[in-house]
């Protein structure tokens, strides 16, 4: 457990509010550079005259620089300790943003994505190990509220990429603007990030494979992560051609489901405590099948959009809540364990879009939103059989 042999002193009132507060800057701070990015793909597109199948192709090295560097980011926390991995990624992590800024060739693009990846991949694990540290002083459910505040930040970076835009603002003085906010909000909360224990486990690989409990953990992120994919990249396709909406009203789609997504998390540490983990997590799978039920067999705008937001709803506090499970296994340091759970989540981050892509491709769009539909059943299902996931 990663908090040092003074763990009683920082529970105190004082020190862990402030704990708190600190590590939900952090998460804010790593929202915000994520949707900044992707608020000017759009203007770096059109900058270096990519095609669909071209951007599709370069897009794909930031989760492959995720992928490749999940283990290697649980070794660094583990023997570092997160809070130091995190004051030094976190100002790193705007640093590559502001290079995306400055491509002006598709490999650079490429280049810089895979090293943003790789360096948002240690601020993810890193930050999560952090969320547990914080939970575990509280000695209650805080981690949904955390990544709540990721929530907020996406919405808060596409509105200042939108405002940007409209003063005619390139996307380098836009990432340097929040580059600019992330190095005062490193600088104002480094020091009252959660104490850590570094640990030298010289003898654990780097590349282990997850156990048992670890890889069901992966699996139940995998199916949320499959399904938030999906919503991601198709929700406004899925608007335009199989519920017809008009232009204006395709993204009302997006914005259901992301609305009920972050309110969702700002009300899960409550659900939590209220009914405890195992059966939030089940409810939270029923949602997610319910969700997609009623978007799929009955497409129109206000049906689809109550659907998508039961959606937002179930995929909430998957995602937190396993993290959550995940950093207290007592096998595995925190650190470790979020690697090895987040890289089996992730891979449903990466194959849930293609997915739909290709059963789209083969029946319809309605049909690949039905398959996504029962990852919320294999959700619940797996919550139910799993012993650790308790009440």
């Amino acid at each position: 457990m990663e908090i040092s042999q003074t763990a009683d002193h920082y529970r105190a009132l004082p020190y862990r509010s402030r704990f708190r507060l600190a590590v939900s800057f952090f998460y804010f701070c790593q929202g915000l550079a994520f949707a900044s990015w992707a608020s000017r793909i759009p203007d770096i597109r059109a900058k270096l005259n990519l095609s669909d199948a071209e951007l599709g192709s370069l897009l794909f090295a930031l989760p492959l620089g995720q992928l490749l560097t999940m283990a290697l980011s649980g070794r660094l926390v583990t023997i570092y300790g997160s809070n130091k991995v995190l004051r030094i990624v976190a100002p790193l992590y705007v640093i590559v943003l502001t290079f995306l800024g400055l491509v002006t060739q598709s490999w650079q693009l490429g280049l810089v994505l895979l090293l943003f990846g790789v360096v948002g991949n240690m601020c993810n694990i890193s930050v999560n190990t952090q969320g547990v540290a914080a939970e575990n002083l509280y000695e209650k459910p805080i981690m949904t509220a955390f990544h709540g505040a990721w929530s907020i930040a996406g919405f808060t970076g596409a509105l200042i990429g939108l405002v940007m835009m409209n003063l005619g603002i390139g996307p380098y003085v836009h990432f340097w603007v929040i580059a600019g906010l992330v190095f005062i909000s490193t600088f104002l909360n480094y020091r009252y990030l959660v104490p850590g224990r570094p640990k030298q486990e010289a003898k654990r690989k780097i590349f282990a494979r997850p156990e048992g409990v670890l890889l069901q953990l992966g699996i139940i992120g995998f199916c949320s992560m499959a399904t938030e994919g999906a919503m991601f990249d198709w929700s406004g396709i899925y608007f335009k051609d199989i519920v017809k909406a008009p232009p204006s009203l395709v993204v009302l789609g997006y914005t259901s489901f992301m609305i009920m997504m972050a309110g969702g998390r700002f009300i899960g540490d409550w659900a939590i405590f209220r009914l405890g983990r195992k059966t939030l997590l089940q409810i939270c799978g029923c949602l997610i099948f319910l969700g997609m039920g009623i978007a799929v067999f009955f497409p129109y705008l206000y049906s689809a959009m109550l659907g998508f937001m039961f959606v937002g709803l179930g995929v909430s506090c998957v995602v937190p809540t396993v993290y959550s499970v995940a950093g207290r296994n007592g096998k595995v340091s925190p650190g470790m364990a979020l690697a090895m759970v987040s890289s089996v989540s992730y891979l449903g981050f990466l194959m849930g879009p293609p997915l739909i892509g290709y059963i789209s491709q083969l029946a319809s769009l309605r049909y690949s939103y039905a398959v996504i539909g029962f990852a919320g059943l294999l959700v619940t299902f797996l919550v139910t059989k799993l012993s650790v996931i308790k009440n």
